[in-house]
């Protein structure tokens, strides 16, 4: 049997893979073994703007509530908020019910612990172990020990009030333009900059349910290029549906992919002394650009494998304060605990105002190598075949050996959706995408 959790979490079709069933059952199992010896404990549950939330919401918070736990109801609130909200509200655990850039019909599970953080892989194992053995010895909730259910009508605002306290920059007058992806951020991104003085124009803020992620958001950029444009703001941020990632566009409507925005804060932390270490952590799938750029600052680089959990855990193992990914998470761990929208574009924004120049003179601090990513849709049980497929394996050598140390290929499984991503850098455009439509079509006969 496949592992339940994947990278961030457990994720799939809602009603279909993702059911009311599976729901309830990981929010008991997940409750049991998160607070194992604590008095009456309470777990914090939030959820993104996906029509299936409500009712994954209902069947975990019965979950919970079956062995003795309190579901601590947030109702919509970006991810980063739960993992904030669970330390300051002393839960005992966190929920975010969000399948994050994914579009609507899919939907997921994914825990904090009470310090904020993601789980790591034993823990989720052991709630696996419990799912599978059918709950054996599990003990079930009976009259006075049942929980019960609460809902925090304050939590947006405790959430909004702690990013405010962490603005050090005088950037009110600013026009920004922000594209919330019908998501988890539309109402609580207007307002957080709204309070900072910014003016506003916000897009994709009318959440119905079906929308979120539906061509906008930060994996879907191009309507956000264009009224940046058109409306003479400074800059536009793109967040997820559940608002834990964020990307920009510059005055001219260029997208500033993650390498870039990594590098302006890390440079913007050397600057005021607050790059501990002096490195920023980061993984496999950042340009080559970065590794020349970071150089030339004086930035220390640390390299993990393709996962906000794998740049956390090294963050926390080393004692570094930034880290990120390519996509758009962007961890700030003197503030949070996981990659956080709000807490980015804040920091985006203080990093604009010191430098006194223009968005797209901002950018120009690091030069990306041409890249190409090629997704391949393949059955998500042959993931593991990848390594031993001899086919594959060749094809990736033989286009490595060709580009002589001034390219890289990177060919790995999503950890959140059914593909194989075929990455490539190198010198020529034309060339790089002709290899890696190869790879993939190689990737796809095998193991499609």
């Amino acid at each position: 049997m496949s592992r339940l959790f994947g990278t961030d979490g457990v994720r799939g079709v809602a009603g279909a893979e993702l059911t009311c069933e599976l729901a309830y059952n990981i929010g008991r199992a997940g409750a049991y073994v998160l607070t194992k010896g604590t008095h009456k404990p309470k777990i914090l549950v939030g959820r993104d703007t996906r029509i299936s939330g409500q009712m994954l919401e209902a069947a975990i918070c019965a979950g919970i509530c079956s062995v003795g736990a309190e579901a601590e109801v947030v109702g919509v609130i970006p991810t980063p908020a739960v993992a904030y909200l669970t330390r300051r509200y002393k839960a005992d655990a966190g929920i975010i019910i969000s399948a994050s850039h994914n579009p609507f019909q899919d939907n997921g599970i994914k825990f904090f612990n009470s310090l904020g953080f993601k789980l790591p892989d034993e823990t989720e194992d052991e709630i696996e172990h419990i799912l599978n053995n059918g709950f054996k010895n599990l003990p079930s909730a009976t009259g006075r020990n049942v929980g019960k259910v609460n809902h925090i009508n304050k939590a947006e605002d405790d959430y909004v009030d702690y990013i405010l306290s962490l603005n050090t920059v005088d950037i009110s007058g600013m026009k920004v333009v922000i594209d919330c992806a019908n998501g988890a951020a539309s109402h609580i991104a207007p307002r957080l900059l709204a309070e900072l003085g910014v003016e506003v124009i916000s897009v994709y803020d009318q959440p119905n349910g079906h929308n979120i992620n539906d061509g906008c958001g930060s994996t879907h950029m191009k309507s956000l290029c264009g009224i940046v444009e058109d409306t003479g703001a400074c800059m536009g941020l793109a967040f997820d549906g559940d608002a834990d990632r964020m990307l920009a566009v510059d005055e001219k409507g260029n997208v500033i992919d993650g390498d870039v925005l990594m590098l302006i804060y890390a440079n913007y932390f050397k600057q005021k002394n607050i790059l501990k270490s002096n490195t920023l952590v980061t993984t496999v799938m950042s340009n080559m650009g970065l590794n020349i750029a970071a150089k030339q600052l004086g930035i220390d680089l640390e390299i993990t494998a393709v996962g906000d959990r794998y740049v956390l855990e090294a963050m926390r193992e080393k004692g570094y304060n930034l880290g990120g990914e390519q996509s758009g998470h962007f961890i700030f761990l003197d503030d949070n605990t996981t990659g956080d929208g709000m807490l980015s574009a804040l920091r985006l924004m203080e990093s604009y105002k010191i430098a006194d120049c223009t968005m797209s003179e901002l950018s120009t601090i690091m030069k990306s190598l041409p890249q190409i990513l090629i997704g391949v849709n393949i059955d998500t049980t042959k993931k593991v075949l990848l390594d031993k497929t001899i086919e594959i394996q060749n094809a990736i050598k033989e286009i490595e050996e060709s580009y002589q140390g001034k390219g890289r290929v990177l060919v790995r499984p999503s950890g959140t959706e059914p593909l194989i991503r075929v990455m490539i850098e190198g010198e020529d455009q034309d060339v790089i995408t002709k290899d890696a439509q190869h790879i993939a079509d190689v990737v796809k006969k095998h193991l499609g």
